[in-house]
């Protein structure tokens, strides 16, 4: 069976702005949900096309539906990790991407814009690659430097993305402020076009590398990336769920060296009110016995003694964690 894409009509800011005013109301508040709430008609939240989130995810989807007895899955583009687990909190989407460190924000009640509210029915199936920050400038720029970026024009990610959170701190740590710069709330696809037509001087994404866009955008337009230097690297991983990672020379042609950045985990997550723990178990075991199977280059980093890293403060959903126990992975 072949997983169906979802094509929706909002957008996620509109997304993120319904479910601030609704209150959350998705949540259970840690009840007990009964089985009548469980759901097989699942919905996979992905991210944006041009990005690693969306083709991963619709492999994964067919895998799924392939696997699992009785399980439909269809998956859809999104605006990124904070919008799905947004929306898996409102019970409106059943399984998605996040990177750990907005997945940590949300459990903890930290996400911005939604500060205090603590989205408790998100649970942890698995870490599955890293995903580095990406600064690209075009090679004929002046900027050598994050901090050479002041009155820039950055594309800093979409509305609801982990990229936005994590530029946010990055930016933060070399004093550059909202009014430093002006800021470009776009998908990583429409940013590199923009960039490639001159529109903006810089675009920030956090993505599994090596990713296609990148090294499509490199065919076309001479392009540069800018490390992060590591003492502010040091600065935001000890502020938030970011890690001190290095972009390896070969990942793109462009490269001469590796470049020092941070990085952050793309991890599965679930709703612990809408899949049963059945079904979390047998999407945690489809994951890992099939990630030989997937195409897109990221899926090389999937590996079960590492299912769990980055998990931090994210519960794991209980079929996950039946899984896991049978496989004799080591758990927090």
């Amino acid at each position: 069976m072949k997983a169906r894409r979802i094509i929706t009509g909002i957008t996620t800011a509109a997304a993120m702005l319904a479910f601030t005013a609704c209150g959350g109301d998705g949540g259970n508040g840690g009840e007990a949900e009964s089985e009548e709430n469980f759901t097989t008609d699942l919905v996979f939240a992905t991210g944006g096309t041009a990005g690693v989130y969306y083709p991963f995810g619709g492999e994964l989807a067919t895998i799924y539906e392939n696997e699992i007895e009785d399980v439909t899955v269809n998956y859809v583009e999104s605006g990124g990790s904070a919008e799905n687990v947004g929306k898996i909190y409102q019970e409106e989407w059943q399984i998605g991407f996040a990177d750990n460190g907005t997945a940590n924000l949300a459990v903890q009640g930290e996400l911005p814009g939604l500060e205090g509210e603590s989205l408790d029915n998100v649970g942890w199936i698995a870490n599955l690659y890293p995903e580095a920050l990406h600064i690209v400038v075009r090679d004929d720029s002046d900027f050598e430097s994050v901090a050479d970026l002041e009155g820039a024009t950055i594309a800093v990610g979409d509305a609801g993305s982990g990229t936005r959170i994590t530029s946010d701190a990055v930016l933060g740590a070399y004093g550059l402020e909202e009014g430093d710069y002006e800021p470009e709330v776009t998908d990583f696809g429409s940013s590199t076009e923009m960039l490639a037509d001159n529109q903006i001087d810089a675009t920030m994404f956090v993505v599994g590398t090596p990713v296609a866009g990148l090294t499509q955008l490199s065919a076309q337009t001479d392009v540069r990336l800018l490390p992060v230097d590591s003492d502010v690297a040091a600065e935001v991983e000890d502020a938030g769920n970011e890690t001190q990672y290095d972009i390896p020379a070969d990942a793109y042609d462009f490269l001469e060296e590796d470049v020092e950045t941070l990085a952050v985990f793309a991890a599965i997550v679930a709703s612990t009110t809408q899949v049963s723990d059945d079904v979390g178990y047998e999407i945690a075991k489809a994951t890992f016995e099939n990630a030989d199977s997937i195409t897109v280059e990221a899926a090389q980093f999937v590996d079960i003694e590492e299912a769990v890293l980055g998990i931090g403060d994210i519960p794991l959903h209980p079929g996950a964690q039946r899984y896991f126990e049978e496989e004799g992975i080591e758990l927090p």
